[in-house]
């Protein structure tokens, strides 16, 4: 057996400190990264599930329909919507756009303009006497913010099979329920005419925003008018 007569060992107090720092240093740095990694994979499940709620999620525009009372201009419109399949939507952080292209208006839920699962005639008793003396238009008139061109939308619950949608401060739709937004375009002082194009959105805090789109007809031949 050779042995190697010319290297020499080092030993010592210092030395052994030296190795303690190498190995602080390491364990440090280990922990440094496990720590980093950890936060990395929480962010990435965070982002991923935003990402998931952004995409399967979301509002869809079932129909328009509006009322004109002299047969002349639309003053009240019912935007029927309902929910993507993926997640809930709570409707109080809905935002509603509408243009004609001359004004653009936006518009928020009031609380106090709900109304739940109406025992009503059709469409045609959604905008009667009985319903628009009733909560679900007369707030649309109370504080209109004119100079930022905006107002309020109610709700109209017609569809609700397990009652998620119970709930006037936060009314959340999932799968299945269908909901009329009410706006009153005459206290925004924004009627339809024939032949107006109007076009807009409909916004939830998570997911694909639902279209609004449409050219009145160029005559009101009936109360109840479909636009999209």
């Amino acid at each position: 057996m050779n042995f190697i007569k010319s290297k020499k060992g080092a030993i010592g107090i210092g030395t052994l400190i030296i190795f303690i720092a190498l190995v602080l240093v390491a364990s440090i740095a280990a922990a440094v990264i496990i720590n980093t990694a950890a936060n990395l994979q929480h962010k990435a499940a965070r982002v991923g599930e935003e990402s998931t709620k952004q995409v399967a999620s979301g509002i869809q525009v079932i129909k328009v329909v509006g009322y004109t009372p002299d047969k002349k201009s639309i003053t009240k419109m019912l935007i029927f919507i309902s929910p993507n399949v993926g997640d809930e939507i709570d409707l109080s952080t809905l935002i509603v756009t509408l243009s004609d292209g001359v004004k653009k208006i936006s518009l928020v839920y009031d609380n106090n303009s709900y109304l739940y699962t109406p025992a009503l005639d059709g469409l045609n008793g959604l905008f009667t006497s009985t319903v628009a003396n009733d909560s679900v238009w007369t707030p649309l008139a109370n504080d209109i913010k004119a100079t930022n061109d905006g107002g309020y939308f109610g709700i109209i619950v017609l569809q609700d099979g397990d009652g998620s949608l119970n709930n006037t401060a936060h009314p959340t739709a999932n799968f299945g329920d269908k909901v009329a937004l009410a706006v009153d375009l005459s206290d925004l002082n924004m009627q339809i005419t024939p032949r107006e194009k109007v076009y807009g959105e409909v916004i939830p805090e998570y997911g694909a925003s639902g279209i609004i789109e449409f050219y009145a007809p160029s005559t009101f031949t009936e109360n109840i008018v479909p636009l999209q």
